[in-house]
């Protein structure tokens, strides 16, 4: 009996230690840390949202909101790059002397200044080369012109027309026609001379002269 109440107090010695251990333990051996902060204008300190920010060579860590705000688990002594289409390209790196499991930062962009290509813009020689070009020279369509032609009812079918058949639609056809033969097999299938819709299909066609001789 002495010996199991021996054997209990130790195993509760050793579960006790454990998190003593774990407590003791210095935080700053820890190689990761939960890196946040804001990215914001370096004039204006305006929050800039959607500000790509990677880790060196590990690829794309997280984006920043619309506030701003960012955050992500990261490594001691990582490069962070900051990449925005609208400012200078920065980096900072996480120091590997910190002992904290975070770290925040407060990132300054810098607008980036964009230069357009020279556009000369030169007068016509003449009042009369102007009032004929005013009139005559046709102007080119807008979003909304084009969306309207593309979404006509004519231009529609006519597209729907020339547009080949894609894998779906061939596949559905086969079945259907396959489906057509298993539905009448062992027996002759129906013809369609008491059809109206086929007489009515071969009037049209003999209007408009389908059936007339072709001069060669």
């Amino acid at each position: 009996m002495m010996k199991r109440y021996a054997f209990f107090l130790l195993l509760l010695a050793i579960a006790a230690a454990g998190p003593l251990k774990a407590q003791t333990q210095d935080p700053g051996k820890e190689s990761f840390v939960q890196f946040s902060g804001l990215v914001l204008t370096a004039d204006s300190l305006r929050a800039i949202p959607f500000c790509v920010i990677s880790r060196g060579s590990h690829g794309v860590a997280g984006y920043s909101d619309v506030n701003g705000f960012f955050s992500f688990v990261a490594e001691k002594g990582d490069t962070v790059n900051f990449w925005h289409v609208e400012f200078e390209n920065s980096r900072i790196i996480i120091p590997d002397t910190i002992t904290r499991s975070r770290y925040y930062i407060i990132k300054l962009l810098t607008q980036d200044t964009i230069n357009l290509p020279v556009v000369v813009i030169r007068p016509f020689p003449t009042r009369a080369a102007f009032d004929h070009a005013f009139v005559h020279r046709p102007i080119p369509d807008d979003e909304l012109e084009r969306a309207r032609k593309n979404l006509e009812a004519e231009e529609l079918k006519e597209q729907m027309r020339m547009k080949m058949a894609d894998s779906r639609e061939s596949y559905r056809a086969l079945m259907q026609q396959r489906q057509q033969l298993l539905y009448y097999q062992g027996q002759a299938p129906p013809m369609n001379i008491m059809s109206p819709l086929a007489w009515s299909q071969f009037f049209e066609a003999w209007k408009r002269g389908d059936f007339k001789k072709k001069k060669k």
